[in-house]
């Protein structure tokens, strides 16, 4: 008799061990991040509001179509960036059936090719051809997989430029950007907004007659299939957030000063702490 009451205590312990296991692994949550800075910035802001309810949360470093694929097949939870109608529509278009759209939470986007204003006489795109030997025949682009690049080669073939377009990354255009503006020499490069640059230099967009690189998107989240059921508290709060042009800024900026994403994000959580809260309404 004793014997079998052990039995049953045992078993009963294993049954709750391996409820709270199952509890504790449907609070873990992998968030897909590219090294565009305004993701960098969402992501390292998400993980400590994130843990601050109990989740346990983990960013993993990707290409942009990397994450999709990753949010499609189920490694990945989240995808915080996702621009449409018309940037990631390659991707939303393969995707689309394998993955959860939600809300928009920033309105208003902006990409393409961007010089300082100091280049008076370069206003089109078109203005790169006159100017090619001082840009030394290149415009300096970002990673290959991005959307940006993929509009960029597009519209190098569509303005028959004479430049080549050089893939590296965001740091490295930035660094290559920063180096020029310091010393007023004439640059090209692929940029988007919202974006720190835009408050740190004085710059312009190309115009764009042929809209090669479309009208205006707006950036909303997508998640792995099944995640609204798992996850609908998560899922109500990533609805109700927004940022406006400014809030994003000031939250790249702070990550920027700081160096350090996750202590910006935190530091930038503090000083907006009314507006954080509102998120997580019910």
């Amino acid at each position: 008799m004793k014997k079998k009451i052990s039995l049953l205590c045992c078993m009963l312990l294993m049954s709750l061990m391996l409820a709270s296991c199952g509890s504790l692994d449907q609070k873990k949550i992998k968030i897909g991040v590219t090294n565009w800075n305004e993701n960098i910035a969402v992501a390292n802001m998400w993980k400590p509001l994130l843990e601050e309810k109990g989740y346990k949360v983990e960013l993993v470093y990707l290409e942009k179509a990397a994450i999709w694929t990753g949010t499609a097949r189920g490694d990945l939870d989240i995808n915080l960036e996702v621009w449409l109608p018309q940037t990631d529509k390659w991707l939303y278009k393969e995707y689309k059936n394998d993955i959860e759209t939600h809300d928009t939470w920033y309105k208003g986007t902006g990409l393409g090719l961007v010089v300082p204003s100091y280049m008076k006489d370069v206003n089109t795109i078109e203005d790169l051809n006159k100017h090619k030997d001082e840009l030394d025949n290149r415009i300096v682009g970002i990673e290959p997989g991005s959307s940006l690049m993929q509009l960029s080669d597009k519209a190098v073939k569509k303005y028959g430029l004479q430049l080549d377009l050089v893939q590296s990354s965001e740091a490295a255009m930035m660094s290559e950007l920063k180096k020029a503006y310091q010393a007023k020499k004439p640059i090209a490069v692929t940029l988007w907004n919202p974006h720190w640059a835009f408050s740190d230099y004085d710059l312009k967009y190309l115009k764009d007659p042929k809209k090669v690189y479309g009208d205006k998107d707006d950036i909303m989240y997508i998640t792995r299939k099944g995640f609204t059921k798992d996850h609908p508290e998560l899922k109500k709060w990533l609805d109700n957030w927004d940022m406006t042009d400014e809030q994003l800024g000031t939250l790249m900026s702070e990550i920027n000063k700081t160096k350090d994403p996750e202590n910006g994000a935190k530091k930038w959580i503090t000083e907006n702490r009314g507006l954080v809260n509102s998120w997580f309404k019910q």
